[in-house]
């Protein structure tokens, strides 16, 4: 049986990024975040995981239950490199959501945008968080995309904000939302490291996150 402390740190995060499932405070990680997550910025363009799936041909679709809700914000830079990066960046976040929402690891989409450590590190909580009784409810959104190192074309940083406010923790067998008091640390930059793959997206390998960082937390 859970004691309170742990179902808190299990519900703390993901990003994306330990993750664990519900808005909580914590603090920095170099391979995930404990709460789960999603966002890019850029242009103003809020959308759920499969309407901005459709957007773009040979997009993934995202299998979501009705209470989780996942917006993007992601603007385009001009560079088709860059673009694409931070496009695939951004499906990476929402196929994080997807598989904790699904209590399934290996998705198609995580298989798709997740490889080597980070893939391993993501599966592995997916099934640490299923098997404390956990899964994901609420509201995540994604924003601040940015590619801060692209010189070889196959490699690249990338960093982007990750709001989990409005989003919580949820006992799979009573259905309970362990609802959180907002704070800070419900605001997370994602630092990743990716790698374009041999169909041509980018995957994340190395991830980590900061809770509470300044160039994220919005009012």
């Amino acid at each position: 049986m859970l004691t309170m402390r742990r179902r808190a740190a299990a519900a703390c995060l993901i990003v994306a990024a330990a993750l664990s499932v519900t808005s909580c405070s914590g603090g920095s990680s170099d391979t995930g975040n404990d709460k789960i997550a999603g966002a890019d910025s850029g242009e103003s363009d809020t959308a759920s995981p499969s309407a901005s799936a459709s957007a773009e041909a040979g997009a993934p679709t995202f299998d979501l239950p009705s209470d989780v809700k996942v917006a993007v914000d992601r603007g385009t830079t001009g560079d088709v490199t860059k673009d694409a990066i931070l496009r695939d960046t951004a499906y990476a976040a929402q196929a994080r959501v997807e598989a904790f929402a699904k209590g399934e690891g290996q998705t198609v989409n995580m298989n798709r945008y997740f490889a080597v450590s980070a893939l391993t590190y993501w599966v592995d909580r997916v099934a640490t968080v299923k098997k404390d009784g956990l899964t994901i409810t609420g509201d995540y959104r994604f924003f601040g995309f940015e590619v801060t190192d692209a010189a070889d074309g196959k490699t690249a940083a990338v960093q982007y904000c990750e709001d989990q406010s409005k989003a919580y923790g949820k006992e799979i067998k009573t259905g309970k939302v362990q609802r959180t008091e907002p704070s800070d640390d419900d605001f997370i930059l994602n630092t990743l490291q990716v790698s374009k793959d041999s169909r041509g997206d980018w995957q994340v390998t190395v991830q980590s996150w900061k809770q509470g960082d300044a160039s994220c937390v919005r009012g």
